[in-house]
């Protein structure tokens, strides 16, 4: 995806929750091209517009993070003495 489109899809995916600001996207981007978790695809010379793809070393971060986030769901649920919303 496109920057404007991670942005529309960000959106659309928290039921407009979240609203990333473009300096934020980019600043996030520039980071997660750093870490070699997204890679920017070859696009046409004359276009402004980059697209980016996930990589597998990506989606090993992002399968990491959602084990991480369950495990909070789990203690909070066992702290509370039952299931969230």
């Amino acid at each position: 995806m496109h920057g404007y489109g991670i942005m529309q899809k960000v959106e659309q995916m928290s039921k407009e929750r979240v609203r990333l600001a473009a300096g934020t996207l980019y600043g996030a981007i520039s980071t997660l091209l750093e870490k070699g978790w997204i890679r920017a695809l070859p696009g046409e010379s004359n276009s402004r517009k980059k697209e980016y793809l996930i990589t597998e070393k990506g989606k090993e971060a992002v399968e990491r993070e959602v084990i991480r986030l369950r495990e909070l769901v789990e203690n909070g649920e066992r702290i509370t003495g039952g299931k969230g919303i």
